[in-house]
């Protein structure tokens, strides 16, 4: 009875031990097993897609360097310090001297270095192309990045790049003359001061606040000060829009990704110096508007109209929002600093690596100031060898390493059976062509001599394309030309250029889509005459 009496009681136990047991022998490795097939099954088929996926150049014929699943390019593509390097492999190893197939993720693009499909696709059928990448920017606090022309796109870019060209003709750049002259000579002041106190002077730093100097005041009638003051907020603000951080580009790899997403979270993609600048042109905006003109790049903008029309197809026109000046006055400022000033940090080293010339040169700025008194407009633009020293800078240092369209309407490339989608990004790597031995003999070496008139007829067209090509070219180019010209030839007349010791050689940094020197540009000056 009581051994009867110990089973009953025990049997329930013994039930759920042997239910866990039977769980723990036999189900749970099978379920635990089942997991992991169906995880291997979903990696499978996303392996699989994304295999169909980067498939796309390999179907229609276009050689691709190898590609990492799910990924594609994508690593070396959104990583600075490797898409230099990675354009050269796929420009000469994988066929992107003529066309080569690339994967942002899972989307294809296609790089385009043979000068006459960049004919066609930049130039003759440039209806196919008329955008530049663009990036949804939902947050408010981007709202003016969003509004540059760099970014309109269709219609509103036309209506917009039309408004503002008149502002780069040849007369209202030569009404900017002795405004680029008067700082010009302030920045020359300014060096030779340092050049008599420093071990070497920083002319990338210097040139900078030349240009943002220039900018100021020929476009805005602000003066910064920024070479003087010893604190200049300009500058500083400045200077923070080139600082690729990891978040930013974290960021932007989340934006080609999920796209909803950053709306959802409202990112913020513009850095937090648009704010500064955008202040700053409002508060300019307010005195214009009360009465102080200046007929520079802010009137010009406050007085333009565009054309706008209803679904009747009446037709009116309506003065430009203010977010859109805004836009264009802190992309003016912007973009128009950092190139310059890297071109004339490039150029003044190259012509302290090279004597004979700078000597060649300084002896051309001589005897414009012999014929014409000083240095002019006309002076500037007729000097030969001076274009040609600036024109091979920006052959061997471009500011912009790479050229970016949209494909707009489905295009077949003339000659090959390759089809371009619509909403397909195009790239054309500047600095690869720019040298290519197959263009330019000796490509490293600085050579001016290239650029001179009665050489010219040996370039291959759209082999030297520091200011983009076609309608959405640069649209100061001429600009930022002459201001370059002045500010190099005022301090060759004032100085010696030389290599600092210590200083012989030059890095360069890829930031924020832009080419310019790494660690500043140290040179010696030795002054030519008392100031």
């Amino acid at each position: 009875m009581e051994k009867k009496l110990i089973r009953e009681n025990a049997f329930p136990s013994l039930g759920l031990g042997v239910g866990f047991e039977l769980w723990m022998t036999f189900l749970a490795p099978r379920m635990i097993g089942v997991t992991w097939l169906l995880l291997g099954a979903v990696l499978v088929l996303f392996w699989a897609y994304s295999w169909w996926k980067h498939r796309y150049w390999a179907n229609q014929g276009v050689p691709t360097p190898p590609v990492v699943p799910f990924i594609g390019h994508a690593h070396k593509l959104f990583a600075p310090d490797r898409m230099c390097d990675f354009g050269r492999e796929a420009y000469y190893n994988y066929g992107g001297s003529k066309l080569c197939g690339l994967y942002s993720f899972h989307e294809p693009t296609l790089l385009v270095g043979d000068p006459e499909l960049m004919r066609h696709i930049y130039v003759k059928d440039f209806d196919h192309f008329i955008d530049r990448r663009t990036f949804d920017m939902p947050s408010e606090k981007d709202i003016v990045t969003a509004n540059m022309l760099t970014l309109k796109t269709g219609e509103e870019w036309k209506k917009l790049r039309a408004i503002m060209s008149p502002t780069f003709t040849s007369g209202k750049i030569k009404g900017m003359f002795p405004l680029v002259c008067e700082k010009a000579d302030q920045l020359v002041s300014f060096c030779l001061k340092e050049a008599r106190t420093k071990p070497f002077v920083d002319m990338k730093y210097n040139f900078g606040r030349f240009t943002l100097d220039t900018i100021a005041s020929c476009a805005f009638g602000i003066e910064c000060n920024s070479l003087v003051d010893e604190k200049p907020e300009f500058a500083k603000q400045v200077d923070s829009f080139f600082k690729i951080s990891t978040g930013m580009i974290l960021k932007f790899i989340l934006l080609s990704l999920f796209p909803k997403l950053v709306e959802v979270l409202n990112l913020r993609l513009s850095v937090p110096a648009t704010d500064f600048f955008e202040e700053v042109v409002r508060e300019t905006m307010r005195a214009r508007q009360s009465g102080n003109k200046r007929g520079d790049f802010l009137d010009l903008l406050l007085e333009a109209e565009v054309s706008t029309g209803d679904a009747e197809g009446t037709k009116s026109k309506e003065a430009l929002d203010e977010v859109t000046i805004i836009s264009q006055s802190v992309l003016f400022l912007v973009a128009g600093y950092d190139t310059t000033a890297s071109t004339l940090a490039f150029a003044s080293f190259l012509l302290a690596k090279h004597p004979e010339i700078q000597q060649r040169l300084r002896q051309e700025m001589s005897e414009m100031v012999e014929e014409h008194g000083d240095i002019t407009y006309q002076g500037i633009m007729e000097a030969k060898y001076l274009d040609a020293c600036i024109m091979e800078t920006l052959r061997l240092y471009p500011p912009g390493l790479f050229l970016e369209r949209k494909c707009v309407k489905e295009y077949k490339i003339p000659g090959m059976d390759v089809t371009i989608k619509p909403g397909m990004i195009v790239t054309s790597p500047v600095y690869d062509i720019h040298r290519d031995p197959k263009y330019w003999p000796e490509p490293e070496v600085f050579r001016p001599e290239r650029f001179l008139p009665e050489n010219k007829a040996n370039i291959t067209h759209l082999t030297h394309i520091p200011f983009g090509v076609g309608p959405r070219n640069c649209i100061a180019m001429r600009f930022a030309l002459m201001e370059a010209k002045v500010g190099l030839a005022k301090m060759l007349l004032a100085s010696d250029i030389k290599l600092a010791p210590g200083h012989e050689e030059i890095k360069a940094e890829f930031s924020m889509g832009l080419l310019r020197p790494k660690d500043g540009v140290n040179l010696l000056l030795d002054p030519l005459k008392e100031e």
